[in-house]
């Protein structure tokens, strides 16, 4: 008769309770460090988003005008950067390849011709939609 091998039982075991505890710590420490700076990252990007939105904007203003002879009037707005109007014969549009964006934050650029820094004005209030303002509440301009 043969023996038989008997081999010695393993115990698995699991994390404990404690063990659980300190890399849920570790973990919330890391995201405490990490999450305000990241979060701030997210508003600098919106307002690099709204600059590269305005340089866009002003370039297309700058080709309808040099197809008409002037600027849109603030009466006609931005809307005829993709619309044609009916009075102007000399519009070789569409200047923007879609429509007129908003701002990241969800609201209209302001526009006027003739503005009161140049020909035209093209303004973004900013997060708060407010004039004025510091940091990401700051309004945006042309100028």
């Amino acid at each position: 008769m043969s023996a038989a091998v008997s081999k010695p039982l393993r115990r698995v075991r699991g994390f404990t309770l404690l063990e659980l505890l300190v890399v849920m710590v570790i973990i919330g420490l890391l995201a405490g460090y990490v999450g305000p700076k990241f979060f701030g990252q997210i508003g600098k990007s919106e307002v690099k988003a709204a600059r590269a939105q305005m340089d866009a904007l002003g370039k297309a203003l700058d080709q309808y005008r040099i197809d008409v002879g002037r600027y849109p009037g603030t009466e006609q707005g931005l809307a005829v950067l993709v619309a044609k109007p009916a009075d102007e014969p000399r519009w070789a549009g569409p200047y923007l390849s879609k429509a007129v964006p908003k701002d990241p934050w969800g609201k209209d650029y302001q526009y006027r011709s003739p503005g009161e820094h140049g020909d035209y004005d093209l303004i973004s209030l900013g997060r708060d939609g407010r004039p004025g303002g510091e940091g990401e509440d700051a309004d945006l301009t042309s100028w």
